[in-house]
């Protein structure tokens, strides 16, 4: 994917976006300039070294899809770093040396803070998933899944998005936190077996890798799209799953109209998903404008645990989604409209899925197109988010800015910058308000010493830094994660309320002590400094049932008097920087005796879409109990 306007200090690049062999599509026109051409010959220190290469066979190379989308200079540096790449090894000595560095370097960087002030990274643990796409079930574990590896060199494109049959294989674990971090805390819950027209015949668990999802009412995930594979970079499959978490198993629906790949995904507040966006079948460059809808309008919403749905239709909208960029962040604020946030700077829309009507909003005041960055539904009390904070996704800005809905359309406002400009950043909503962001990295598959080179310049190895965002609209740098995750990295509020970390499939596979281990992913846990403040609020007994909008409902405490505020924090499920789940609802204590607390729900679907929540109890410092769930649901 490449900026829509030239970077400082470098060649501006092609304001088409390729279809290339690097995964997600988009990863292969960055830092373009930084790449050995034909012409014009790249700084020592920011090639990677190689065998040279003879020019006729660099020609051989290039492909001419690439030409006609990006010029002769740009498609011949992408043939160039195919060959590189595939001369390269990458030996166990190298990965083992990696992960020692990076493990010292953590412990030596994160030595100065006061873990009671900033929090602390405790665990680290493989995982026999990459981890690029995540969902905290209703269960209290955690969904993963991405891709069988079939290529363990971290200077070749990782990613199956060119590969077909057998490479182009989805897989999936469900992590169980209170089983620990061994093998048996894992388990494998396949995606069901697929055909691909992909002209092999080989059946393979379905390539869900770079679909969108979000939750249903009943507490399942809704998983649309995947990666076709083939020649065709960027091409989405038309799948249609839905993942149970009761049962641990997939179900698939009918197909949608138009293949998707990287698809926003969002739960509206009648309860069902919009999918918008994302690349067609017919592969990069032919972006899905088609609003779909599941379940369709004539079938009903899904609120039960049993049974789960099986090849249940979609339905479209009558207006369009006129997304040129994948991966839009949607959000369903509290006027019941959905507002969807592209990555080009004019692509800002308003939904409103009672009318199936579209109206634009002003432009990003940034202008131009943001590289994968984060955005957050704000907390506003007890009512639902009104307002989004986007940031990140620029290498050159820390810039940060809020978009609040309103009668006139919404307007746009600059906040208080991040200490530093992130791509592929994460950031969460924690229980007491604060906004947490970890993850990052330069452009990409860059991490400021060249493209699919693993290595971190010093520059960027700050991006482990994790930062908070106070209430007050401050932010402030934290300890260091151990690995540099970019692309493709998730983070996860889990109900115990520390952190998840995981993603990156090239940085993992890089630092990886046993290649041969069949674990070639990482989690990290982060534990916030509310966890290192002594005693935490006891919340047990949340009601078994739904509970209706309005409502007032009983749990019980032990510790009555440290009850200062009951909070409601929506599950995580994202990718690609993507979560249209998240936010967070403070939630009127109505009584407090005897330890026991009556609580009242939110005042409707459009504060808090029909779903399941983890439910806090909050002290006056905001340290918070261990969460228990509620399930939301109208006429309850």
């Amino acid at each position: 994917m490449s900026p829509r306007r030239p970077l400082p200090r470098r060649r501006a690049l092609s304001r088409r976006r390729p279809r290339t062999a690097l995964a997600a599509g988009a990863a292969t026109v960055i830092a373009l300039s930084t790449l050995t051409l034909l012409s014009t010959p790249a700084p020592a220190t920011t090639t990677p070294t190689a065998p040279s290469l003879a020019p006729a066979r660099l020609r051989a190379a290039v492909r001419p899809a690439e030409v006609a989308a990006l010029g002769k200079d740009e498609a011949e540096a992408l043939a160039w770093r195919r060959l590189v790449a595939a001369d390269d090894t990458y030996p166990q000595s190298m990965r083992t040396q990696r992960f020692n560095d990076l493990t010292a370097s953590q412990a030596q960087e994160n030595a100065p803070y006061d873990v009671r002030q900033f929090g602390k990274w405790t665990d680290y643990f493989p995982s026999p998933d990459f981890g690029d796409h995540v969902a905290l079930l209703p269960t209290g574990k955690v969904l993963v899944f991405s891709f069988e590896m079939f290529n363990s060199n971290p200077t070749i494109e990782p990613a199956p998005t060119q590969q077909v049959g057998k490479n182009n294989t989805g897989r999936a674990y469900v992590w169980d936190p209170k089983a620990g971090t061994g093998p048996s805390a894992f388990k494998a819950v396949p995606p069901p077996e697929v055909d691909m027209d992909d002209d092999t015949g080989v059946r393979r668990a379905a390539p869900v890798f770079c679909a969108g999802h979000s939750y249903l009412p009943n507490g399942m995930v809704g998983v649309f799209g995947g990666n076709f594979g083939a020649d065709r970079d960027g091409a989405g499959a038309r799948f249609a799953f839905v993942f149970d978490p009761w049962t641990e198993t997939w179900h698939r629906q009918q197909d949608m109209r138009h293949g998707r790949w990287y698809p926003g995904v969002v739960t509206t507040a009648d309860g069902r998903q919009l999918i918008m966006s994302g690349q067609r079948e017919t592969g990069y460059g032919t972006p899905s404008t088609l609003i779909e809808r599941f379940p369709a309008r004539t079938m009903p919403v899904l609120t039960d645990k049993a049974p789960a749905p099986e090849r249940q239709p979609l339905d479209a909208w009558r207006v369009q989604a006129p997304y040129t960029q994948d991966y839009p962040h949607l959000f369903a604020l509290r006027d019941g409209k959905v507002y969807g946030f592209g990555r080009e700077a004019g692509e800002q829309f308003a939904f409103d899925p009672q009318n199936e009507t579209r109206a634009g909003l002003p432009a990003r005041p940034d202008g131009g197109m943001r590289l994968y960055g984060s955005a957050v539904p704000l907390p506003n009390g007890t009512n639902g988010p009104d307002s989004v904070l986007v940031l990140g996704g620029d290498n050159h800005s820390n810039k940060v800015f809020k978009f609040t809905s309103g009668p006139n359309g919404g307007q746009w406002t600059e906040e208080t910058p991040r200490n530093y400009s992130r791509t592929q950043d994460d950031t969460l909503i924690l229980p007491n308000g604060n906004l947490f962001t970890v993850n990052g990295a330069f452009h990409i598959r860059d991490y400021g010493a060249g493209l699919l080179n693993p290595n971190v310049s010093e520059e960027w190895m700050k991006r482990r830094y994790t930062e908070t965002r106070d209430a007050s609209g401050r932010w402030t740098i934290g300890p260091a994660q151990r690995l540099p995750r970019g692309y493709h990295s998730n983070a996860v509020l889990l109900p115990d309320g520390r952190v998840m970390v995981t993603g990156d499939e090239l940085q993992q596979m890089a630092a990886n002590p046993n290649i041969k281990s069949g674990y070639n992913g990482t989690i990290e846990i982060f534990e916030p400094p509310y966890l290192q403040q002594g005693s935490r609020p006891d919340l047990r007994n949340a009601p078994n049932g739904p509970v209706a909008y309005g409502a007032t409902f009983r749990v019980d405490t032990n510790t009555p008097t440290r009850a200062a505020k009951a909070v409601l924090v929506a599950p995580v499920t994202s990718t690609h920087a993507v979560d249209t789940s998240q936010r967070r609802l403070e939630l009127p204590i109505r009584a407090n005796a005897g330890g026991a607390l009556s609580l009242q729900a939110p005042p409707s679907a459009q504060d808090a879409p029909p779903g399941y929540y983890m439910l806090f109890l909050l002290d006056g410092n905001g340290v918070p109990s261990e969460a228990q769930w509620v399930q939301l649901r109208p006429n309850a």
